[in-house]
Formats: structure tokens, sequence, C-alpha cells
């Protein structure tokens, strides 16, 4: 009987020890309601495009002394004592012709300029030949003569300081200003 009881005993503990430890189910409360917010889309910023100016609305924005500055109108050089422009002259008064096609509206100096050798006076006439000399040239190109005025400088500007040929050479010139936009 002692083995029925132990046995009996056991069964009780066992019983007893299963159910009393029995899992407790812990009540999660549930997860706070978060308020839905519309998905934003990601907007790009539209992209603002300069408007785009003509080559005109360029050129007339710009000063007369930034122009002058940029050098649109080539110089053509001389040879000595002449005034007659030279065969490798024309293409950059036909350059300096298309351009002035291109701004009907401007006005320009053309400047006759000459080397150090020679009185002051033979200079300012020779300086006005190569003036008049270019602006002819222009004007056979189409250009209108009463958008060129010419003045000479005769010895008075070098553009190159120098007593040798390569300095005078620099400095028997036509070169032109823009007066007028």
């Amino acid at each position: 009987m002692k083995k029925v009881m132990i046995s009996a005993l056991a069964f009780i503990l066992v019983f007893t020890f299963f159910t009393g430890c029995k899992k407790k189910i812990k009540k999660v409360p549930p997860p706070p309601q978060v308020k839905e917010q519309p998905i934003m889309e990601k907007v790009e910023e539209p992209v603002v495009k300069e408007p785009v100016l003509s080559e005109e609305e360029i050129f007339m924005s710009k000063s007369l002394e930034q122009i002058n500055n940029e050098r649109p109108l080539a110089i053509v050089h001389f040879d000595y004592d002449k005034y007659f422009v030279r065969e490798d002259a024309k293409p950059a008064l036909e350059r300096n012709a298309a351009w002035m096609k291109r701004f009907l509206t401007v006005k320009i100096l053309v400047e006759g300029h000459c080397d150090e050798r020679g009185t002051e006076e033979y200079n300012l006439a020779l300086g006005e030949k190569r003036a008049k000399s270019a602006m002819d040239y222009l004007a056979s190109l189409g250009v209108s003569a009463d958008r060129m005025r010419i003045l000479s400088y005769g010895k008075s500007q070098p553009l190159v300081a120098g007593h040798d040929e390569a300095a005078w050479q620099n400095n028997r010139r036509a070169q032109f200003t823009i007066i007028e936009k």
C-alpha cells in the first residue's frame, strides 16, 4: 500500500505542477492607432529655364566698352608707305563686313595709323588714306558708308613700342572702334 500511496502522491504532485504552472497569457494592448497620412510623392521643383537670348539681344545688353574690348572687328595692316588694302587683309575685312551686316545699327570709326617714320603731317595724311581705303573696301562689300567714319592718328598711337621692322609693321594699320550700336 505504501507503493500506491507514493504513486498517488507523485501523481498529485505532477498534476499540480502541470496545472499550477500553466502559462499565463499576457494581454498585450493593441498598438496605438496611427492616423494614416497620405503618401507624399516626391515633387521635383519645376526647372526654370533661363530665356534664351538671341545674338542681337546679347549684343544690345553689352556696353560699347565691353564690345570694343572683345574686338569683334579685326585690325588690318598695310605695307610701308602704302594705303592700298593688301590681299592678306581682305579676308579680315570680309569678316568685318559680315559682322556689320548682322548688326545693322552699328556704326564704327575706322582709325588709320602709321609707324614712327616720316613727319607728323605726312603720317596724318597717310593714316587718313589707310582708313579711307579700309572703309571703301567695306562699302564695296555692302556696308553702308553712312555707318562709318574715318579718323587718322598718324604715328601718335603706336600699337607696339619699338624701333624695328616688326614694331613698324604692327603700327601700320587700320583698326575699328564701335561708336554706336
